[in-house]
């Protein structure tokens, strides 16, 4: 806990095994109260892992439901479990554990409702290995949709995230969708409910474990992004209705 809220760090896992361990260990146990991992129908033994790590709190899904589905059941169980702050941490140790508590701190003492952390914020994207194309990519995504949804992000596609039980309540994130696009979309939804979003700068890591996703898939998610600014905007101007901003 920091300021006596409870801290659930939810883990969405999909083959997890190999990379659970390094990650589960480096969280900050003296401040996070529970952990949570939802296991998105692996074919490798990641629930076997992480109950050998002492993970109590795991769901398992009986069908693959893709990575929104999976963040969604995170956010449900965290809620259920009486968190007042949820930090989102993937398994796959691309992202350090170990700035949890930066990240907490200032959710708990009312600096900002959500903080991301940022791979962009100095130099830790291309040099933890964040192939080119994607660091590219990341940056026009990113100035595209500050434009349209009228925000100073350095990025939108980290994957991250620690957020407030109050902004979770707040926003209709179970009808977002199942895939990738789910993270932009649920940010798309933060803003528009007038909440702010703060960032910390975290170096990552990129190696063969660490998931990715083909270029094929980015490509999907590109377009996805774009028809969320799109929505975002068209919603605000009042032009076509979307039912992410209709809580």
């Amino acid at each position: 806990m920091i300021n006596g809220k409870k801290i659930v760090v939810v883990m969405p896992a999909y083959n997890a095994e190999k990379t659970l361990e390094m990650t589960y260990k480096e969280i900050p146990m003296d401040i996070v109260d529970e952990v949570v991992l939802t296991d998105d129908f692996s074919k490798d033994n990641t629930i076997e892992k992480a109950a050998e790590l002492g993970i109590k709190e795991i769901c398992a899904h009986e069908q693959n439901k893709g990575y929104g589905g999976n963040q969604k059941t995170c956010y449900n169980r965290a809620l259920e479990l009486g968190a007042d702050i949820v930090v989102m941490l993937h398994p796959d140790y691309q992202y350090t554990p170990k700035i949890i508590q930066s990240m907490a701190y200032m959710i708990a003492n009312d600096v900002f409702p959500v903080v991301l952390a940022s791979r962009i914020l100095g130099k830790g994207a291309l040099k933890g290995g964040m192939p080119l194309i994607k660091y590219i990519s990341n940056r026009i995504l990113t100035l595209f949709e500050n434009i349209m949804l009228r925000q100073k992000l350095s990025e939108y596609h980290t994957g991250y995230r620690a957020f407030s039980a109050e902004v979770l309540r707040n926003i209709n994130y179970n009808v977002n969708s199942d895939d990738f696009v789910f993270d932009n979309e649920m940010l798309a939804q933060i803003f528009y409910a007038g909440y702010e979003i703060g960032e910390v700068s975290c170096p990552t890591k990129y190696f063969d474990d660490a998931s990715s996703i083909s270029i094929k898939r980015s490509a999907i998610y590109g377009f996805g992004v774009l028809r969320v600014s799109f929505a975002y905007r068209f919603h605000k101007w009042g032009v076509i209705k979307s039912k992410l901003f209709i809580k």
